[in-house]
């Protein structure tokens, strides 16, 4: 499993919990991307072994540019802290005010997961992330 298809089943699953309003599944989602973050076990790299016997690409996602590293942090592992902080704020934190957020969130994943190109993950990678 790539982080592009990754991404793609976030998006999808992200929508439709949100569009079915369905809590449980929106706060394991958060739970699951806060320890992915933490313990840097990333669920398509555990697919990828299983299935293939070797890790994903690290730099997919970055169009080939070259960054910096600043630090010892991944961007996937930054990102998916990001995502968890967002989704935590705009559902838990500001529920009535800011409902617009999760669904933006929702579809900028699904967005990416069909194209390939992540506006956050090349901003953390600019950021100097690893």
């Amino acid at each position: 499993m790539t982080n592009q298809a990754y991404r793609l089943v976030l998006g999808c699953i992200l929508l439709l919990s949100l569009y079915f309003d369905a809590m449980p599944i929106l706060y394991s989602l958060i739970g699951m991307l806060v320890i992915e973050g933490v313990s840097n076990r990333l669920l398509p790299n555990v697919i990828s072994k299983f299935r293939f016997h070797r890790e994903c690409d690290t730099n997919e996602g970055s169009l080939g540019l070259p960054f910096k590293c600043r630090t010892s942090v991944t961007a996937e592992r930054a990102w998916r802290f990001m995502v968890a902080s967002m989704l935590v704020v705009g559902l838990i934190v500001f529920p009535k005010s800011m409902w617009f957020f999760p669904w933006f969130m929702a579809f900028a994943i699904f967005g990416a997961g069909i194209s390939g190109v992540c506006p956050m993950y090349l901003f953390l990678k600019q950021c100097g992330f690893r």
